[in-house]
């Protein structure tokens, strides 16, 4: 017996080395990428997550205090003694998307030669594996976004899978992205991105879902690293709330429908006026378009698809799309009124209803998408 324990004794410092060098041997990058963690009421899971990605390569960890209560003071004193960790703290909480950007910025500035930025959450749901996993194919792809792609097999929270699915669903419908996971926080975003985003207004969750909107519209190429499904027994660090979260998310992408919505209404309802005024059909629609398109086209490229290429090379694609569009309403609605004998106002709606999601779809990948030729620096 006591031979047994004399080799246990002898293993146990064996073992615990062995441990320290696979921890120190992860690498995770190359002194050009910050890793960003926010965190709000965090638990030790913070800790955990920090020390095992201290040292790993990161020209920074910078750690995010969103407003957290004074109870959380001793784990953010203790994150902070952790090799390579900067603290920024929020006097109140302003929401995730809000701690990103505080933390965008400063790494920005302080690092003037940094490819980009890594983003992980605070409650151990990302292993520091994957974690690295990200950071390294991000550094052999420095201008794309790469996401930590979640496979979300297991005992995932219902909310989670739910939330996932449709938003992921609605992401294909509306924005054109085919993504595993819409709504990871373990992402690598390069540099010229990030500066973009320090402009976006949202604050909180939403934020992660204008990310992708704006690489979209920005021509950057969406990676996606296949992750694990890390999730703590009833979720208890997540900070997310289903209901008011989730509405904020959706209206970034019910926004496109809004617009096209208040579009066709102030096209209709001058298309009315003018028509019963005049009784001329080409003059009647083409004086609604006209009125219509100087509302939709500012509002659309600045608030909907966020494109800041050119007007010389957007505007003749959005007229060259509008006249196409005036021409085929225009021989549909003829073509049904003198076939079916239908009133004119009734086969407008029905028609330009049909023609809705061609337009959008132009729109969101031909007018306003940029292409790499076309991105001018920030």
């Amino acid at each position: 017996m006591s031979g047994i324990l004399r080799v246990f004794v002898l293993l146990v410092p064996i073992l615990l080395a062995s441990t320290q060098s696979t921890q120190k041997s992860l690498k995770c990058g190359t002194g050009r990428v910050v890793l960003i963690i926010p965190a709000f009421q965090p638990a030790e899971s913070l800790l955990d997550v920090v020390r095992s990605v201290a040292g790993s390569g990161f020209a920074a960890i910078l750690v995010v205090d969103d407003g957290s209560a004074p109870a959380c003071r001793p784990i953010f004193d203790e994150v902070q003694q952790q090799a390579g960790v900067r603290l920024l703290r929020h006097a109140v909480n302003l929401g995730k998307g809000a701690a990103l950007k505080t933390a965008m910025n400063y790494a920005l500035v302080e690092f003037p030669d940094l490819d980009g930025v890594v983003t992980a959450d605070a409650d151990g749901q990302h292993a520091p594996e994957d974690i690295c996993a990200v950071a390294r194919m991000f550094g052999e792809h420095t201008d794309a976004l790469v996401l930590g792609a979640r496979a979300f097999s297991g005992p995932v929270p219902l909310r989670s899978r739910f939330g996932n699915e449709l938003t992921r669903t609605v992401m294909r419908l509306v924005v054109g992205h085919r993504l595993t996971d819409t709504q990871t926080g373990l992402r690598a975003i390069p540099r010229g991105l990030a500066e973009r985003l320090l402009k976006v207004p949202a604050s909180g969750y939403e934020f992660e879902l204008e990310m992708l909107i704006a690489a979209k519209h920005l021509g950057i190429e969406v990676l996606e690293s296949p992750i694990q499904t890390i999730y703590q027994k009833g979720n208890p660090t997540s900070h997310f709330q289903p209901l008011r979260d989730s509405m904020r998310i959706y209206f970034v992408l019910l926004r496109f429908g809004f617009m096209s919505i208040a579009t066709a209404a102030l096209d209709n309802i001058v298309f009315y006026i003018l028509f019963h005024t005049t009784g001329a059909l080409p003059a009647s629609l083409l004086g609604a378009r006209v009125l219509a398109l100087l509302f939709n086209y500012t509002l659309v490229r600045n608030t909907v698809f966020l494109s800041h290429a050119t007007h010389k090379v957007v505007f003749p694609r959005y007229l060259l799309l509008a006249a196409a569009n005036v021409c085929f309403s225009f021989a549909l609605i003829t073509s049904l009124t003198n076939l079916f004998s239908i009133a004119v106002m009734p086969t407008k709606i029905l028609v330009e209803s049909i023609l809705f999601i061609a337009n959008f779809a132009i729109q969101r990948d031909f007018v306003f998408a940029r292409r790499t030729a076309e991105t001018t620096p920030a």
